[in-house]
């Protein structure tokens, strides 16, 4: 069966070797004569599955001793409410950067637990930058700091952190987690919903400090409550077992290919080879302002909405597909998480250059 290039912002494409592996061992894995959606949580099995994707994960990370791995259900969404309940707790405020669709969700949710005071905002420009950002603006007198570290879907990035002092950093990592080298120690929480850059949906990543696993309050819903998933090694309930499983076949993957840094640099060129594109085009162009472009999700336009239709049409015949762009922003965007092959990205350029050839 012919295999299409997937630049879907997610759920999103998985590596091909990843795939065959999981293919190899669908109706028994390990020889235990079921499939890992078959086997309980419980099981010896299980908990070597869970427990090295736990270790793999740490060790691509280069995660420290006191910070705890847990993974959770209900997307990142979910942990829009769970950071605040967990984490709002003595000032009963936050300081937040609204850089997207993603961050305004978060900062709307938070405001149901205490106040939100928005630092910065990209509003103003559709979220085509990432705000100017200075130490001053995160004053002592909030409980942490809530960024988007990549925008999905208007395709910015922050290049470094911001400098927040001693307040914890907390970061939504859901379309660039794994995908270039960062010190988890800068955070005090990161969280990524695992169908962009690591896995199928029905997992999410969270990767938390244990002093504030520590200080949250007792009285919060026991299933929101960090503590209880940490304590219990992320089964306190059923997980979603087949979903880290992926996840974990992803991570030994990376690890394979030569770990995060050796991705950052893959990554770099295959964004490198679009943007330049782009940015040389008379047809097509990027909606991003080249210093805060992301890495991942590469928004583009060519200014005529009947030619962006057709494009992302005759795109799909020629194997190209989930092309088009967000329905708040139109256009196209071109996902190039880990999986993307590199070949995928050179197709694509070559695909737009032919394009703009018949039909400038």
């Amino acid at each position: 069966m012919e295999r299409v290039y997937n630049f879907s912002a997610g759920p999103a494409c998985l590596p091909q070797e990843v795939l065959e592996l999981a293919q190899k061992d669908f109706i028994s894995y390990g020889g235990t004569g079921m499939n890992v959606m078959e086997m309980s949580h419980r099981s010896k099995e299980y908990q070597d599955i869970i427990d090295t994707a736990d270790a793999d994960l740490r060790e691509l990370l280069n995660i420290p001793d006191n910070y705890d791995v847990l993974f959770l259900q209900g997307g990142a969404s979910m942990q829009f409410a769970m950071v605040p309940l967990n984490l709002m707790t003595k000032h009963k405020k936050v300081h937040a950067v609204n850089t997207g669709m993603w961050s305004k969700k978060a900062i709307a949710e938070a405001k149901k637990f205490g106040e939100v005071n928005v630092v910065a905002s990209s509003e103003d420009k559709t979220f085509s930058y990432i705000p100017e950002l200075k130490a001053e603006m995160f004053t002592p007198d909030a409980d942490y700091v809530h960024i988007t570290s990549n925008n999905t879907i208007y395709g910015t990035k922050f290049s470094h952190i911001p400098d927040v002092g001693s307040l914890p950093l907390v970061s939504d990592m859901s379309s660039c987690i794994l995908s270039e080298e960062i010190n988890v120690a800068d955070y005090g929480l990161i969280y990524a919903g695992a169908q962009k850059n690591i896995g199928p949906a029905g997992v999410t990543i969270v990767i938390v400090r244990k002093d504030l696993v520590e200080n949250a309050p007792e009285d919060i819903p026991t299933m929101l409550r960090y503590k209880t998933h940490a304590d219990n090694g992320s089964m306190f309930n059923t997980p979603p077992t087949y979903a880290i499983y992926i996840a974990g076949l992803v991570f030994k993957h990376l690890k394979k290919l030569g770990g995060v840094g050796q991705m950052e640099l893959i990554n770099k060129e295959k964004a490198e080879m679009l943007y330049e594109f782009l940015d040389n085009s008379t047809m097509f162009s990027a909606t991003v302002e080249p210093k805060y472009r992301s890495l991942m999700n590469v928004p583009f336009v060519t200014g005529n909405e009947e030619l962006d239709k057709k494009f992302v049409a005759e795109a799909k015949k020629a194997g190209m597909v989930n092309l088009k762009g967000h329905r708040s922003v139109g256009g196209m965007r071109a996902s190039i998480y880990n999986a993307m092959p590199e070949e995928g990205v050179r197709s694509l350029v070559a695909f737009m250059a032919e394009f703009e050839a018949h039909n400038i």
